[in-house]
């Protein structure tokens, strides 16, 4: 029999070898109680740190820790379900309290992973049923504890539906980061002292100001009409930053300054509220690329405060492995301690519905913060129920502020086959919106009801000088770009290139276009939101009506020329394909739209995609929670809702590339695989299917147990990773 608490007593305080863990188990909840008072669970949280390493007193792991650190061999030693089987004795065998999900849940999961709640009632009550001497002594251990570290019972109110789903998910965040943070200061203490040092949101607002007074000096020496507009519509943000925590849009056309205007909003509600960070989250990780730049560029001037997030690092099972380089790889992942993310809508939300410890970490930082979910519209309509619920459950418990934001609208609020948004108060944060767009109005649109085939259609584009083309798929572009062979000043993006290849291609396209020289650029859909680019023609394939109005977007966007308006061509391409599901849906929708009389000029109206998404929304009714994911969330089944909740249909792995200065942060990386290692390597990678992984097998070079890859393949400086793989975030549809 284990006597734990023979093994407390005889420990505490009289210099027994067990000291140093029973001080583990203090810091990680005290550390996990502080990060969950932020939603009003600090004592529940307290509990879950003192009993997710109780089972490490066993003396048999405390052996097999030894022989760890001496490399030898040794059985492996299960620790985590201790503590949870006890918790499950405790509350539901003894007591016949429903919480016991609260606790059991996130303790014996903090290193597989969150288990379906019926899987773990049956493993409780079969490990309790093996072991009842064990889980005795442990109940006698827990006078002790109360004695001499525990000194409050938590009191929970058991809430419905899946607001408790995301509380234990939340618990679970705050527990896996507290363990995480106390061993990285056994691990890397240096790092450990520098977390404390990042500015607080207030320090980035006085920043802010000062860049922006000096633009705005800037701006009121050039009176073009879009800076006018770009200024009223950063002291609507001011103006709107006063209002409480909620739900906001902002509609503002493309090219009114929605990026800085929006950070403006976003810092002052922040320091208003004292809500804590920003995250924006944004489609493309060519937006990420940009808008991060821009970021820093206002802000970091005299301190680091934006943390680029692109990819994670899936770190596997950990299945309780104790080996150092085994935890050194676990600490590769985020947690979001920055004051300012930019990150991608697959990471946020596919964090949120994730059950694996390293994915779910961050998301407890994302209390009390603002989000802003800029390109709003390209979220995917088959998970627009689990979406926009789990949106809801952030804004009314956790303290959050959401801010859509996109210059085309979807009808969230407005449709009745999404009730979610129903009951919120939706803050419009530029009321003046639609006289903006009509100020704003900078090109003409024509939509040729003809199909053209690539010869034609590379003719066209070898008669202008600049020009960019969007195509629907990675294999249209491809596809032209061949029919287009020997043009010169061809330049192509997707995200086959990795993040600093795309950014260097950027600044060389704006530097040509700055300087009227040759540039065509046929693309995928990964430039025609938020990305800073201005051709005074664009060809967009016919498709769904946002991503039409978003590529014009890119089109005489700075209006250098009051008395002449770019040219946006709507094509039909005969070989053409059309990614499927809502994208299809979507297409359909546009084309009946655009076949009737004046549709070009309905297109200058924001508030014809009202009209546009809830035809949409109406067609995909059924839809809507395609995979069943609420009811499983109701269930409680993590894995199945982590499995099923997917923006991106099929996973995909982080490739290094070969690319400039890359192999010398990738050999620091495996030298030392930490945070501030890994964020310096993601501009350097590029996701592919994990499928894909076997069918590229001799390129690929696995790093880090199936979860990093090293391309050896060719790299093409047009092309990016040259093989016919499918681009899988070519937005967050399939190609």
């Amino acid at each position: 029999m284990v006597d734990f608490s023979k093994l407390i007593a005889h420990t505490k305080g009289h210099g027994g070898k067990y000291d140093p863990l029973i001080d583990h188990l203090r810091d990680v909840a005290e550390m996990a109680r502080s990060f969950a008072e932020k939603f009003n669970n600090g004592a529940l949280a307290f509990w879950l740190g003192i009993f997710h390493d109780f089972g490490k007193i066993n003396p048999f792991f405390q052996s097999y820790l030894k022989a760890m650190e001496e490399n030898r061999s040794h059985p492996k030693v299960p620790h985590a379900v201790w503590g949870a089987a006890f918790m499950y004795h405790y509350w539901w065998g003894v007591n016949r309290n429903d919480v016991w999900k609260e606790f059991t849940l996130p303790i014996s999961g903090h290193h597989a992973g969150l288990d379906a709640q019926s899987q773990a009632s049956q493993k409780f009550s079969q490990f309790i049923r093996e072991n009842p001497s064990g889980l005795q002594s442990m109940g006698s251990a827990l006078v002790e504890l109360q004695k001499h570290v525990i000194h409050t019972t938590p009191s929970l109110k058991i809430t419905g539906d899946t607001a408790r789903e995301m509380r234990i998910r939340m618990l679970f965040s705050a527990l896996v980061d507290a363990d995480y943070l106390a061993t990285e200061k056994h691990f890397e203490p240096e790092k450990t002292n520098g977390r404390a040092k990042w500015p607080n949101v207030s320090k980035l607002w006085e920043q802010f100001l000062n860049d922006q007074e000096e633009m705005l000096k800037k701006a009121d020496k050039n009176p073009k009409k879009v800076n006018r507009i770009r200024k009223e519509v950063y002291f609507s943000c001011l103006k709107a930053a006063h209002e409480k925590p909620g739900v906001f849009k902002m509609t503002v056309p493309t090219g009114g300054g929605k990026t800085r205007s929006g950070l403006a909003f976003a810092l002052k509600h922040a320091v208003q509220n004292k809500l804590h960070r920003i995250i924006v989250a944004l489609p493309y990780t060519s937006i990420i690329d940009q808008t991060a730049s821009e970021y820093r560029k206002i802000l970091e001037k005299d301190f680091q405060c934006v943390l680029e997030h692109h990819s994670q690092i899936e770190v596997p099972d950990e299945k309780e492995e104790q080996d150092q380089k085994h935890l050194r790889y676990r600490l590769a992942s985020e947690n979001w301690d920055v004051p300012l993310i930019v990150t991608t809508t697959v990471q946020l939300f596919e964090s949120l519905f994730a059950n694996k410890p390293g994915r779910v970490r961050k998301i407890h930082n994302i209390t009390k913060s603002v989000i802003i979910l800029d390109e709003v519209q390209t979220f995917p309509p088959q998970l627009l129920k689990p979406t926009l619920a789990v949106l809801c459950e952030l804004v009314d418990n956790y303290g959050v502020s959401l801010v859509l934001s996109t210059a085309t609208q979807p009808a969230f609020d407005n449709t009745p086959y999404l009730k979610a948004f129903q009951n919120l108060e939706i803050k419009e944060i530029v009321p003046d919106y639609p006289r903006h767009f009509s100020a704003l109005r900078r090109v003409n649109y024509h939509f040729r009801r003809e199909p053209i085939d690539w010869p034609e259609l590379a003719e066209e584009v070898k008669g202008y000088d600049q020009i960019m083309v969007v195509l629907n798929t990675r294999k249209d572009a491809l596809d032209l770009i061949a029919a287009m062979q020997g043009t010169p000043y061809i330049y192509h993006l997707s995200t086959l290139l990795c993040g600093q290849h795309r950014k260097d291609k950027l600044n060389e396209i704006r530097t040509r276009l700055n300087n009227v020289d040759s540039v065509r650029l046929i693309s995928t859909q990964v430039v025609e939101a938020g990305v800073d680019l201005d051709f005074p023609v664009v060809y967009r394939a016919a498709g769904p009506l946002d991503r039409i109005v978003q590529a014009a977007g890119r089109c005489n966007r700075e209006w250098s020329d009051p008395n002449r308006l770019g040219e946006v061509i709507i094509f039909c391409p005969k070989e053409g394909g059309v990614p499927g599901g809502a994208y299809f849906v979507g297409k359909t929708e546009a084309e009946a739209m655009l076949q009737k009389p004046g549709a070009e000029k309905m297109l200058h109206q924001p508030d014809i995609f009202n009209e546009y998404f809830q035809r949409l929304f109406s067609d995909m009714s059924e839809k809507l929670d395609e995979k069943g994911i609420q009811e499983l969330r109701q269930n409680m089944n993590y894995p199945k809702v982590s499995e099923k909740y997917r923006l991106i249909s099929d996973d995909t792995v982080p490739v290094v590339v070969k690319y400039r200065d890359s192999m010398a942060f990738f050999s620091k990386w495996q030298e030392n695989p930490n945070q501030s290692n890994w964020r310096r390597l993601q501009p350097y990678l590029v996701n592919i299917y994990r499928w894909q992984t076997e069918a590229f097998g001799d390129w690929l070079h696995p790093v880090s147990e199936g979860s990093l890859f090293l391309w050896t393949g060719r790299y093409d400086d047009i092309r990016g990773i040259a093989t016919e793989a499918l681009d899988p975030a070519d937005l967050i549809v399939d190609d």
